[in-house]
């Protein structure tokens, strides 16, 4: 039978825990509990009780209760549930996860779910759900439902509410146990997008897949930018097609979907091949209108929709971006090519869009140019961002640089080759098919 962890602070919801134990027990799933509660473990067995769990963490379980500090207690709990997750999973006694809770179980229950791999069903009721979730889920696959009322003993509305994520909970480990997994032998490719850089990522992604790779498509939302470079640390992804960087610009100027300051660093750390550009770089991202805050006043802003609300980034916005993206690109220890295109970076920013403008424009493709080390390949093609040759040029770049990276991997001599990778003056050679030209060209455009 699968086996689903049941995760929680047991010392104030044990009635609502052993409710979802006999759920998922009546669905055929055997159950493991795990007490993260700090004060007590409850009147019946538990297979993890509190001591273990604060055990795993390094820590004494009175000790915690003594002083009698909550935040770390929560902090201590939740790392020591996340050791035990991941024992249970690395032993194979883990098909799924179930959790409920307030904010401090859910932020336990979410913290430690964050530490198993993307696909493991993993199950979140919070009462905290009704708002920005983001601190929960991380960059995983989390499934948070809203607990309509308080975890707070059995009634009516609870009982369906727990009882439906538990019922969910045993069909997704019923799949995930008897699911085949199999070695991906394509080379996988993480690729980022906006609606607004769509069919630059449908070109390239259309043209990598006939050549044999998995393309997957993030949006770059902040969760998204997370989610891929996550994929790519647990050698998931081993190629990247960034495209649009836009999470950055959020980064720089205070939008809401920042993917944090660490967004660009992964694959460079890593060496993977990544092909890099600007997609997004126009856009401020925030909600409704009223959401925009009161410094960019006077600014061109945009609707894109009823929930997403955009400001077009200014001079020095852009010429911050780029210095920033040009100090993360030359720490790259594997090939790199950032491609620039100088006539739009979305949809928006073409001539006659809301967002056109060359002066900011300028200022980007100037500050990143001055960033960037001479080792690191640059590519101006007059075109905007979503002419079929531009998402077609990236994508031939990047297949380039994959098989180079392979051989030299595969090869016994890779270190030998190590200098002649450094060396980008044939780096074009294929990409110079198609209009290639360079800033100044543009300014008469």
């Amino acid at each position: 039978m699968p086996t689903v962890v049941l995760l929680g602070t047991l010392d104030t919801k044990a009635v609502e825990y052993a409710y979802m134990r006999d759920v998922l027990m009546e669905n055929g799933c055997d159950v493991v509990t795990v007490n993260a509660g700090v004060m007590s473990d409850p009147a019946y067995p538990v297979d993890f009780g509190r001591e273990d769990v604060a055990a795993a963490a390094g820590f004494d379980i009175h000790d915690l209760v003594d002083t009698g500090d909550r935040g770390h207690a929560v902090t201590t709990m939740a790392e020591g549930a996340a050791k035990v997750l991941e024992s249970l999973w690395r032993q194979g006694c883990l098909d799924g996860v179930l959790g409920a809770g307030g904010s401090g179980g859910s932020s336990i229950i979410g913290h430690a779910m964050q530490r198993l791999p993307i696909g493991v069903p993993k199950v979140l009721v919070s009462t905290m759900a009704s708002g920005d979730v983001q601190a929960y889920m991380g960059a995983v696959d989390i499934m948070i439902t809203y607990s309509v009322v308080d975890i707070a003993g059995i009634n009516t509305i609870s009982s369906e509410v727990l009882g439906n994520a538990a019922v969910g909970v045993a069909a997704m480990a019923k799949a995930h146990a008897a699911r085949v997994h199999t070695e991906n032998d394509r080379p996988v490719v993480g690729a980022t997008m906006y609606g607004t850089t769509t069919p630059c990522v449908n070109r390239a992604r259309a043209h990598l897949e006939q050549r044999g790779y998995e393309v997957l498509v993030f949006h770059a939302t902040g969760a998204g930018g997370r989610s891929m470079e996550r994929l790519m640390r647990e050698g998931r992804i081993t190629a990247v097609l960034d495209i649009t960087t836009s999470e950055l610009i959020d980064e720089v100027a205070g939008g809401l979907l920042t993917a944090g300051p660490e967004r660009l660093d992964t694959a460079g750390e890593l060496g993977i091949p990544q092909v890099i550009s600007l997609g997004g770089a126009d856009q401020i991202t925030f909600r409704g209108p009223g959401t925009v805050p009161d410094r960019f006043a006077g600014r061109t802003v945009y609707a894109h929709n009823s929930s997403v609300t955009l400001v077009r980034s200014n001079a020095d916005e852009c010429a911050a971006l780029g210095e920033l993206i040009g100090a993360k690109v030359n720490r790259s220890t594997g090939p790199v090519t950032v491609f620039i295109p100088l006539r739009g970076t979305s949809t928006y920013a073409v001539e006659g869009g809301v967002f056109h403008d060359p002066d900011a424009d300028a200022a980007l493709v100037a500050s990143l140019e001055a960033s960037l080390q001479p080792s690191v390949e640059l590519v101006l093609m007059d075109t905007d961002i979503n002419d079929p040759e531009f998402g077609l040029a990236m994508a031939r770049r990047l297949d380039e640089h994959y098989h180079t990276w392979k051989h030299r991997r595969d090869s016994p001599r890779h270190e030998d080759d190590a200098e002649s990778m450094a060396d980008p003056s044939a780096a074009v050679q294929d990409t110079t098919q198609h209009t290639i030209e360079h800033a100044e060209h543009a300014k008469g455009a």
